[in-house]
Order: structure tokens, then sequence, then C-alpha cells
């Protein structure tokens, strides 16, 4: 991240002709200088896709990330405005498998990761000796059939008391419910175990083992309400052949989930990922 603080634009609407020329024409009569630009259309849709980066006048941050807002809307155009100075308060949820958050603490302890690492949740206390080993905070909440309502509430109370800004969940082996995402209102990412769609759902590489595939992947999206069916963020895939026996596919898959939940959790953090219905724009 630069010394000086920076402000990220990501602004999407109806494609129009001198878009590009006018956002930079916004920025260069308020004293900003742009260090990157990158944008899309959907040929098919007639949308508009941008994400700029630039070092606003000195004292002018505040005032172009509201003008901005103005600006965009001006043209028809959403967009959302962060500041690099800004670190986002993060909380991981895990289970009992251990190797996606072993992963996310270590870049986070690295300094890889420009955001706050306030707090691991569970629904189970094996990690926690981990996470204190990590310097971090470690609630456990058991989750049941029967009490997950009960168990949500106590959940989303917890994350707004530590004004949690995003939740990753590191293989947390719970769905959350319809309720808690809309009650929550803040992005949650999602690692799954599959190359989605294939193998949505539970055991996906005993599934991948059975249909005898020749790649398996991983998925991370955003979680929604519908069980692996967010906008996806990144994948990535290794090859398999009949030799492979489910232990090799879910050793394989761990190297994979570490890696794909990093970069996806990356990108999130810094401001490259622009939801449009349920796809991405990733401006990687």
């Amino acid at each position: 991240m630069s010394a000086t603080p920076t402000l990220v634009a990501l602004l999407h609407g109806p494609d129009q002709p001198g878009l590009v020329a006018r956002v930079a024409g916004w920025i260069f009569e308020r004293g900003g200088n742009i260090l990157h630009a990158d944008q899309h259309r959907d040929m098919e849709a007639g949308v508009f896709f941008q994400r700029v980066e630039w070092v606003p006048a000195k004292g002018n941050a505040s005032a172009d990330t509201d003008g901005f807002h103005a600006f965009a809307a001006s043209l028809g155009m959403q967009a959302r405005v962060t500041s690099s100075s800004h670190r986002p308060r993060m909380a991981v949820f895990v289970s009992k498998f251990d190797h996606c958050f072993h992963d996310l603490a270590l870049r986070w302890k690295s300094g890889e990761y420009a955001c706050d690492l306030v707090a691991v949740m569970s629904n189970h206390a094996d990690l926690e000796a981990t996470a204190k080993g990590y310097g971090l905070a470690y609630h456990v909440i058991p989750v049941t059939a029967a009490t997950k309502a009960e168990s949500e509430a106590r959940q989303l109370a917890l994350l707004r008391s530590l004004d949690v800004e995003l939740v990753v969940l590191a293989r947390y082996m719970q769905v959350l419910s319809d309720d808690f995402l809309k009650a929550f209102a803040r992005p949650v990412i999602n690692i799954h175990h599959s190359f989605l769609p294939a193998f949505a759902g539970g055991r996906p590489y005993h599934q991948a083992a059975e249909r005898g595939v020749k790649l398996i992947g991983a998925t991370a999206h955003y979680a929604t309400a519908v069980l692996d069916d967010g906008p996806i963020i990144q994948q990535d895939v290794t090859r398999v052949t009949h030799r492979h026996g489910v232990e090799d596919l879910v050793r394989k898959g761990r190297d994979l989930e570490k890696i794909v939940l990093a970069q996806a959790v990356r990108w999130h953090l810094e401001s490259r990922v622009l939801v449009y219905g349920n796809k991405t724009v990733v401006f990687d």
C-alpha cells in the first residue's frame, strides 16, 4: 500500500460516449493524479464498469469521496469509493478444518492484508489455542438445528459490537441463514471446495471421485441465501486421474482452497471486485 493515501472508485452503469474522459477530467479538475485506471464493457447488456485509483489533492480526500458519488450519479452510474487509509475490520469463521485459517492468519500477520483481523468465531473449540497463538480473540458459539436462530443472533451481536465490515468463512461448516445475511448486510466471502457450479453442497470431493472427473477445483464467492450460488470472485483447478482416491483429492484440494480464498480476500480488500447481478467484474 502506498505511503500516500489514495482513493479507489468502482463504478458501473449504462455505457455512453466519453465516460473515461469525463471521469479523468473530474479528477484532474480537483487536482488529483490518477495512478491506475481500468474499464470493461458488457457488450450484451451495454453496461460500463470502471476501477480508478488516484491521489487526491492535499486535503481533498473527504471532499473527493463525497463528490465522486454525486458526480457518478449525474452520469447515471453507481459508485463506491474507498480510501487506502481505511483498514476494514474483518472476522473469520472457522469450524475444525484449519488449513485456510492458518493461511489467512499468516498473511495477515505478515502485513499482506490491509485490514484488522478483530475476531475468530467458531461453532467448535478445536482451533482456540491456534487462534490465540496468533494473538487473535476466539469466540465459541455452538450451533445446532434447534439453536441456530439464537446462535446467529449472538454472532450478529458480536459482529456489530466489533463493527466488522467483512466476514470470511474459512471452511466454516455451517450454512448462514438468509436472515443472518440480510441482518449483517455486509460482504461475506466463502470458500467452497469445488469448481462451482459442479458439486455444490456437502462432500464435493467424494462426489468428484464418484463421477471420475479429471479436474477438481475450489471457488471463492460471496455468500447469498442460495447455497454455494453467490457471485464468484476467484476459481482454480488442478488435474487428477483415475489413480487418485478421495484422500488425494482432498489433499490437492486443500492447496487450491488456500490460494483461491487468499486471492479473493486480497482482491476484495483492494477494492478490485465489483458485484453486478449474480456475477463479478474483477479488476486484477
